[in-house]
């Protein structure tokens, strides 16, 4: 019985490939679907699969809110007729105003995006007078990460109420990003989570008095999203769940994801007794991590990397007899999200067979808009 990755029809595979299995695929969303008990409760981020098709599975699956991080992804959504989509990030400059026309054109997409300071704030109000359309918000908290977001308290209720008074602007919400909780001891993330929490549940408090209703509140990523899914009325908004990776595999132990992606590549040459050489170079493979945690093979986990250039990668190995250029290689991404943005489309293996081609369309920074 063949591996479930292995592929029959190699033959059509021109390689490095990134390989998606959609079977795996929707058995990850339906594992997502079971942390939570009400689909309501999800917003998936979209940056991993970049993906029209894989888009229409989560809408297929009753997924209706996602989240995104550039305005092409935000554009493919709406293409695919999501219905909700946060722009997980904080429109300046010539975005701002793409973020407007992108609003102007899908009109039957509810967007919204992140503000975490005034004058963002003032830039996006005059912006919604020039278009007559009105922006939803919802303000960014900096709950520890310190990359982007307000720190909930006086500073963050100040700019609440100023958006409030806005002209054109809508107030929605809090969004919430601890994207640097990774402690594999889930407990111990647990406890560092909820003292991340404590804070915005107080603003979330105090917002609700003020407006007398629940502000949206979006939260977490990955590594927490389990987590805040127990919270009443709040949305959790992992996105490498989808196709998984190892390096995820490794630190979230309690996530039983499986991997759906991998990078297909072929052994080209063995330059001595020693050493493989595989084309899967760093315009192939994420390479922003050591170079023993970028990719790891299923059908050759004793693979030690020793050298990475823009076109290939090299290993040594104990075993280099049993090794045959053409040999295939099954990589699994240690992170899988800037893998997938490498790639232009991806190669469909449905029961170990290369069937069709889907496009990568938001790696793009462009659509349209």
């Amino acid at each position: 019985m063949m591996e479930w990755y292995a592929i029959k029809n190699t033959e059509v595979l021109d390689t490095p490939a990134l390989v998606i299995y959609p079977d795996r695929v929707q058995n990850n969303i339906a594992i997502l679907k079971g942390f939570v008990g009400d689909v309501r409760q999800l917003r998936p981020h979209i940056k991993t699969s970049k993906s029209p098709e894989v888009v229409r599975i989560m809408l297929e699956a009753g997924i209706t809110k996602f989240k995104c991080a550039t305005i092409a992804e935000a554009e493919m959504l709406a293409l695919q007729d999501a219905k909700n989509v946060l722009l997980a990030y904080q429109p300046v400059g010539p975005n701002a105003r793409r973020y407007c026309e992108l609003q102007k054109k899908f009109a039957e997409t509810s967007f919204s995006c992140l503000i975490d300071n005034a004058e963002s704030l003032r830039e996006l109000s005059v912006l919604a007078g020039e278009y007559g359309e009105p922006v939803q918000v919802l303000i960014d908290l900096n709950v520890g990460m310190n990359r982007t977001g307000i720190t909930p308290g006086k500073d963050a209720l100040r700019l609440y109420r100023e958006a409030t008074r806005s002209a054109g602007i809508s107030f929605l919400g809090l969004h919430a990003y601890d994207g640097h909780l990774r402690d594999v001891d889930f407990a111990v993330r647990t406890q560092k989570c909820d003292a991340a929490f404590h804070d915005v549940q107080s603003l979330m408090q105090e917002i609700s008095e003020d407006m007398g209703k629940d502000p949206v509140v979006v939260a977490g990523g990955t590594p927490t999203f389990p987590i805040h899914a127990k919270r009443p009325g709040v949305e959790t908004s992992p996105g490498t769940f989808i196709f998984w990776d190892k390096g995820y595999q490794q630190i979230l132990p309690e996530q039983p994801f499986e991997f759906a992606a991998l990078v297909v590549t072929r052994i080209i040459c063995k330059p001595n007794a020693e050493s493989i050489c595989i084309v899967l170079g760093h315009k192939s493979i994420a390479a922003e991590n050591p170079i023993t945690q970028r990719v790891y093979f299923l059908n050759a986990p004793d693979l030690t990397p020793t050298g990475h250039s823009e076109e290939h990668m090299v290993f040594r190995t104990k075993e280099n007899a049993t090794f045959r250029v053409g040999d295939v290689l099954y990589g699994v991404p240690y992170h899988i999200c800037p893998t997938v943005a490498l790639y232009e489309d991806a190669r469909i293996c449905r029961e170990n067979t290369i069937t069709d081609t889907w496009p990568i369309l938001a790696r793009k920074r462009k659509i349209t808009i």
